[in-house]
């Protein structure tokens, strides 16, 4: 079995998982998805990190040759329909509103004008990431002014915006990495002082967190609505203790900042995805929520040996939660 990562090397978080995984004695490789075509067979395995691109007006070429990869019995792990529902933030909307995930009402916008929604809002690109081109209005004047702002950019001209209810924020919010349904790792992100963005890329900070079952549970319903294998989604906590879903992000970037306490997030969702070789060493995840890395990869791989068996039981592994049929949500979406 072959396993290859579909992305690109200019991601240096990319490199960092193929690293990982290779001391894990995972035979993996960073490939194109031209090269994936040519080279991949039924019974291998394809991880799909295409990302949006840097102009953020739509996604990196290679959706067709994944989907050509699925037809021919390729294991894909984030299929082509699902790295369009993750990057398309519109199909996003719509599919964790049919899901009744929590998520922020949303309205899309093709010709610049005035939008039914309660202020303050935030406007950005249908496909987008890093924060960029996110504005927060607080006013109609405001949103009227963002827009002529926006009008002659490429990615408008060619999607038009998302305008969304702006999310109360604590200052703070949750990126949780998902893997084989199973919660891997998690970090805090902090905003930087006068700015109401918390990506990394606007000079947010990183603090490991702790994950509660609320938060695990609305992070795998989003994930199990846009049928992803291995994504990042942002969530945004209440006061009342639950989360909405901001994001979902199928080339997430994270760290070793997203391990938890005493385990290995690399580790954690090349087990949970199915990738350990047999007889390979698992690395402790270090808490019993990102239920199912084992058990869910062996059941994949066939029979575990007694040494994976003895250290599942040693690192308290156990398996995911059924996941949720549904969360109410009061999501509204037009568009």
């Amino acid at each position: 079995m072959s396993v290859a990562v579909i992305g690109s090397s200019v991601s240096e978080e990319t490199v960092e998982i193929i690293g990982a995984w290779r001391e894990f004695g995972i035979d993996v490789a960073l490939i194109s998805p031209a090269d994936a075509y040519v080279v991949l067979r039924p019974g291998d395995v394809a991880v799909v990190r295409l990302d949006v691109l840097p102009t953020v007006d739509g996604v990196q070429e290679g959706l067709l040759a994944v989907f050509l990869l699925e037809r021919r019995g390729v294991r894909v792990l984030n299929s082509a329909a699902a790295v369009l529902a993750a990057h398309d933030k519109l199909r996003t909307a719509r599919l964790l509103a049919k899901a009744g995930v929590p998520h922020p009402a949303t309205v899309h916008v093709s010709v610049p004008g005035d939008v039914d929604l309660r202020l303050p809002v935030v406007i950005k690109p249908r496909y987008g990431s890093w924060g960029t081109d996110v504005a927060l209005c607080r006013s109609r004047a405001e949103l009227r002014l963002r827009f002529d702002e926006l009008r002659e950019r490429p990615w408008f001209r060619r999607h038009g915006a998302l305008v969304q209810e702006a999310v109360p924020s604590l200052g703070h919010d949750l990126r949780v990495i998902v893997a084989g349904g199973c919660v891997v790792g998690a970090a805090e992100r902090v905003a930087a002082a006068g700015e109401w963005r918390t990506n990394v890329s606007c000079g947010g900070s990183l603090r490991p967190a702790v994950l509660s079952a609320a938060a695990e549970e609305t992070a795998r319903a989003a994930v199990s609505a846009i049928g992803a294998d291995f994504v990042g989604v942002d969530l945004m906590p209440q006061e009342d203790g639950r989360f909405v879903v901001l994001e979902l992000n199928a080339a997430v970037d994270f760290s070793d900042v997203y391990s938890f306490r005493d385990g290995n997030v690399y580790a954690a969702a090349a087990s949970a995805l199915g990738l350990l070789p047999t007889g390979g060493v698992l690395h402790p995840v270090g808490r019993s929520v990102p239920s199912g890395q084992v058990a869910a990869a062996e059941h994949r791989q066939g029979n575990r040996s007694e040494h994976r068996r003895d250290d599942d039981e040693r690192h308290g592994v156990v398996e995911c939660q059924p996941m949720p049929e549904r969360i109410s949500s009061g999501v509204v979406v037009e568009g």
